[in-house]
């Protein structure tokens, strides 16, 4: 309602309809600042009820609202507590200041059930990955009746051939990742009446290559063998070696074997996660002549280098970022 000969105050109440939660507390700001003088009234209501009243330095309140409310004299702002569904409908304000013309607004506000949305969380925390590999990130909230929206940095994730949203939107899968992948990922949660966002996600992309020196298919015992693993990643790269899943006290990008003997022989590899294996191959040199081991005449198929044959004896390498 309205009172006659008020005028329509542009803006003192912000546009519904306005979202609030069962058995919570809402604030209706109005976008005064406070005057040297105090408003002469301050009139509010509910529909066609009167909420409160404040004239001369007094309030009326009806008893339904008797402890729910508290008025904000200085800019005419209510709080409404201990919000029921009859609370939804339309409240107005009515303002007579100590100079001008008198002001009213009006805007509309919805009571919901849901639970507000809280505890957005993506899961794994971050990722080490490979480049071209594939990528699942899952985004948990606590909350009623949610939707979800995934953000790359600033933008909007939206499926495609390589991006897919599944289970409702909370999950997220990126197949084939390239570096261009990288900005930090955050999952966006919102109901009716909240809305919240994760931390960021940092998706780190490797692309790593592996060299042998000498380039040699096979090497007597007793050689000097060279590994060097070179990486493009961001953040810049951390290098670490296994041989057969224990870790070398050796963390630079290239690995000298000197004098290699057959308990050399292993698998030098960094973590299951990353497969960019060379084929090593060890042959004895006995009495002078290359004497070369049973072979197995299987294709391997490595990523970072073509299918070899490999012999029994061999030696895998790779390095971890």
């Amino acid at each position: 309602m309205s009172l006659s000969g008020l005028t329509e105050g542009a803006g003192v109440l912000p546009d519904g309809p306005l979202n609030a939660t069962v058995n919570g507390t809402f604030l209706f700001t109005t976008s005064l600042t406070p005057t040297e003088k105090p408003f002469m009234s301050v009139n509010w209501f509910f529909g066609v009820n009167n909420i409160i009243t404040s004239y001369a330095a007094s309030n009326t309140t009806p008893p339904e609202y008797e402890g729910r409310i508290t008025l904000f004299l200085s800019t005419g702002s209510l709080e409404l507590r201990s919000l029921t569904d009859a609370d939804s409908g339309e409240y107005i304000i009515n303002i007579t200041p100590a100079a001008g013309g008198a002001l009213t607004g009006s805007t509309t506000l919805n009571i919901y059930g849901e639970q507000p949305v809280s505890n957005v969380a993506v899961h794994p925390k971050s990722a080490d990955l490979v480049e071209f590999s594939s990528v699942i990130l899952s985004c948990t909230s606590f909350g009623s009746s949610i939707s979800f929206l995934w953000l790359n940095d600033t933008s909007e994730v939206t499926a495609s051939d390589r991006v897919h949203l599944t289970d409702g939107g909370s999950t997220l899968t990126i197949v084939n990742v390239t570096r261009y992948d990288q900005q930090p990922f955050r999952c966006h949660v919102f109901n009716p009446v909240s809305n919240d966002t994760s931390e960021p996600v940092n998706i780190i992309i490797k692309n790593t290559n592996l060299l042998l020196s000498p380039s040699e298919e096979y090497f007597a015992e007793g050689s000097d063998v060279r590994l060097f693993c070179s990486t493009e990643s961001r953040p810049p790269a951390q290098f670490m070696w296994f041989l057969n899943g224990e870790s070398l006290p050796h963390s630079e990008p290239e690995l000298n074997l000197t004098n290699i003997q057959m308990n050399n022989t292993g698998n030098y590899s960094s973590d299951e996660k990353i497969n960019m294996f060379l084929i090593l191959k060890i042959a004895i040199n006995i009495c002078g002549k290359l004497t070369e081991l049973t072979k197995d005449t299987s294709d391997v198929d490595v990523h970072g280098a073509v299918g070899q044959t490999a012999a029994v004896m061999h030696v895998l390498s790779s390095c971890k970022q």
